[in-house]
């Protein structure tokens, strides 16, 4: 397969929400097999295709947790826990920089396997974490817009100076 152009902040594409994904066919698998590959390259754990600049809600999520890779198609959140935690993120689209960003500590989503399957998924943990920054993204919410705008400020101060 293929390892794509990332596109990279301030890209304004990284802002637009994505359309959902309604082929569930060949074209999509070889995307979701150029994402990992991607992926694995910048290097990264999640990535989406809003990534690449292909604006459907398709995420691929490897934790390296012996589980393999995980591909969502057109997720969306039905539920999020009161409890909130904080853990640090960052962006195969921003490389080199990270920040905590606090999120619920679990939840619930819908979305649809590569087949157009619909699944439903309750995640807790790394996981509940990185899908929620993945279907943040596809959105249109670049991960750093959920820091207050001082420490965005000073996030991309330090990243234009890299």
């Amino acid at each position: 397969m293929s390892v794509l152009p990332l596109l990279q902040f301030p890209d304004p594409r990284l802002r637009l929400p994505s359309q959902d994904v309604t082929d569930f066919d060949s074209a999509l698998t070889s995307l979701a097999q150029n994402l990992e590959d991607t992926m694995r390259a910048a290097p990264g754990i999640g990535i989406t295709a809003a990534h690449v600049g292909v604006l459907q809600r398709l995420t691929v999520i490897d934790l390296n947790d012996g589980v393999g890779v995980r591909c969502f198609c057109n997720p969306h959140i039905v539920w999020s826990s009161p409890e909130t935690a904080g853990h640090t993120e960052g962006s195969v689209s921003m490389p080199n920089v990270t920040e905590e960003i606090t999120r619920p500590q679990r939840v619930r989503i819908r979305y649809q396997d590569m087949t157009g399957k619909p699944q439903e998924l309750d995640a807790d943990g790394l996981l509940s974490v990185c899908l929620q920054h993945e279907i943040d993204q596809m959105d249109g919410i670049f991960w750093i817009y959920r820091l207050s705008r001082l420490k965005r400020d000073r996030l991309i101060k330090r990243y234009q100076k890299m």
